[in-house]
């Protein structure tokens, strides 16, 4: 099977085109080697993927005969990626809260108007 059919198939990616795009992007290895999206995976080979900043390392145990249940996927894939892995995705979310809260940034037009209506007022009085 195709390795961007299996990552499809093993709920990896939504759609086949998106997991096409990140192999030839370069974001998946096969044992160790950047892959083309057409290449052939079998059992036993270990496949690294980078997908929202996570580092997912699987090995493959059986190939699928076709797109399989969320439920069913640990039958045919076994999971290898370290928990620091997903550890860091949860840094980096406090990261992004700490510095930047939601709303503050560039002014909304109603910002916008309030700021102008207040430098009016300021230079009527």
């Amino acid at each position: 099977m195709r390795i961007d059919k299996l990552l499809w198939c093993l709920r990896y990616y939504k759609t086949r085109n998106i997991a096409t795009e990140a192999c030839k992007k370069g974001h998946v290895k096969v044992n160790g080697q950047v892959v083309k999206p057409g290449r052939e995976i079998y059992p036993s080979d270990k496949i690294e993927l980078r997908k929202d900043q996570i580092n997912f390392q699987l090995t493959v145990n059986d190939i699928p005969p076709n797109r399989v249940g969320a439920k069913l996927v640990d039958i045919y894939r076994t999971d290898t990626t370290p928990k620091e892995a997903f550890e860091a995705l949860e840094m980096l979310k406090y990261a992004k809260d700490y510095y930047r809260k939601k709303g503050t940034g560039r002014p909304t037009k109603k910002d916008r108007r309030d700021i102008d209506d207040f430098y009016e007022n300021d230079e009527a009085d």
